[in-house]
């Protein structure tokens, strides 16, 4: 447990740590970085009851400070969960290596060989809450991108958090790897947080994943650049063409699958030709699902649902609670979006060619997609094994950032004796 008296000091001798981490994985093989995931993977799965009873410390905890079901959901790891974990770092482990990677070259007239290759970002901090596993996806990830990184998980997961941190170290130590290349802040002081916030010496980006509330607060003090994660405000239009099958199936899945994960739908909009018809039917099926349905006033001639307020518009429950309107068409539905999204991800359930392509085409969210689960935006689902998150900025990385969106690049100039003339 770190020393709460002398926590700034602590966090600068991490970050030099990490400094010095760094230098060494920028040109650690990509043999070694392998096996370092591989045996952290082995540790997670013969750890697992270990970890759980982690686990179980921190959902006492979280029930003591009165967590929604849907947070304690995010929060709960069971042998399933674990498995998920070692198959998301093995996944990581298998992916190509993305450091070295010559991403274009060329020869210019004065005889210049040109290179752009892909290298690390140097030293990642990652700020997160509640779910643990998010602790084993961005120390594997950072890790495959030869980048060193200081994780600092929410409070809840302390416990979780640090037994799953244990395995990673121990999957660096027996590759031969510095120990200090995934480091776990050992407090649950928020003053850890406003420390990391300004290493500007030491860190080179900060990636919060959570809450409209961290995020913002990471924004607004962080010194360092921040790849920004917002919460996933996440819209599925049903067009007056859609299938509804599809509907039934997609909007149920989107919803109810996982509540507490930034892809689940937060709000319908329904085209008002089909309110009445595939509108009702998915309402029913969302209610009868134990789903609370907060629809405007036309929709709410619906049995069961609750009649929707200013505030359910653009909100992220993250629980068995929708949001419902009617809208006359695509551009009204567009507009709802640009207004209350927070450019994650947003659906359009359609056979309309031309609906799903206006859609697709003129909204800007990271994630948009046609006929699909939203529960779908997530990196291990976009085949990146991982993801450190869903960035909905525009900066450098967008959607899902796995090992390739953690790298830069540098130049790689050859010559011959060549001069400038």
């Amino acid at each position: 447990m770190l020393d709460d008296t002398d926590i700034p000091g602590r966090m600068r001798d991490m970050g030099r740590a990490a400094r010095a981490a760094a230098t060494q994985l920028a040109f650690a093989s990509a043999e070694r970085k392998h096996a370092a995931l591989i045996s952290a993977a082995e540790a997670v799965w013969r750890r697992r009851a270990e970890i759980i009873e982690a686990n179980a410390k921190d959902l006492d905890f979280g029930r003591e400070k009165g967590l929604s079901a849907a947070m304690m959901d995010r929060l709960m790891l069971d042998e399933g969960r674990i498995r998920g974990i070692v198959d998301g770092l093995r996944a990581v482990a298998e992916q190509t290596d993305p450091v070295g990677e010559v991403m274009d070259e060329w020869d210019q007239p004065s005889g210049l060989h040109i290179q752009r290759v892909r290298t690390p970002l140097g030293v990642v901090g990652v700020i997160y809450e509640s779910r643990p596993n998010v602790t084993a996806d961005a120390g594997a990830l950072c890790l495959k991108a030869g980048n060193a990184v200081i994780l600092r998980g929410g409070s809840e997961s302390f416990h979780s958090s640090s037994a799953l941190h244990a395995c990673l170290v121990e999957g660096l130590r027996d590759a031969g790897l510095p120990e200090d290349a995934i480091q776990l802040v050992p407090t649950r002081d928020r003053a850890a947080v406003s420390e990391m916030l300004t290493m500007t010496d030491t860190i080179d980006v900060i990636v919060p994943r959570g809450g409209k509330g961290l995020v913002g607060l990471v924004q607004r003090e962080a010194r360092v650049p921040v790849f920004a994660h917002l919460e996933g405000i996440v819209h599925i239009y049903i067009d007056k063409a859609a299938d509804p099958e599809t509907v039934l199936k997609v909007v149920l899945n989107a919803k109810t699958r996982r509540t507490g994960i930034c892809g689940a739908a937060e709000c319908l909009l329904i085209h008002e030709d089909v309110a009445m018809t595939i509108g009702r039917g998915v309402i029913r099926a969302l209610i009868d699902a134990g789903v609370e349905v907060r629809c405007d006033p036309t929709l709410s001639r619906i049995d069961g649902t609750v009649a929707a307020t200013a505030e359910d518009w653009g909100r992220e429950y993250l629980d068995m609670i929708i949001a419902a309107r009617t809208v006359s068409g695509l551009d009204a539905a567009m507009e709802h979006i640009r207004e209350y999204g927070s450019q994650h991800t947003d659906c359009v359930l359609t056979e309309d060619a031309e609906i799903a392509r206006r859609f697709l085409t003129e909204l800007d969210s990271a994630i948009l997609m046609h006929n699909a689960s939203t529960q779908f935006a997530d990196g291990g689902e976009f085949g990146m094994g991982a993801e450190i998150g869903i960035a909905t900025g525009k900066m450098h990385a967008r959607g899902p950032v796995g090992a390739t969106q953690l790298t830069s690049f540098k130049y790689l100039v050859t010559g011959k004796g060549t001069v400038r003339g």
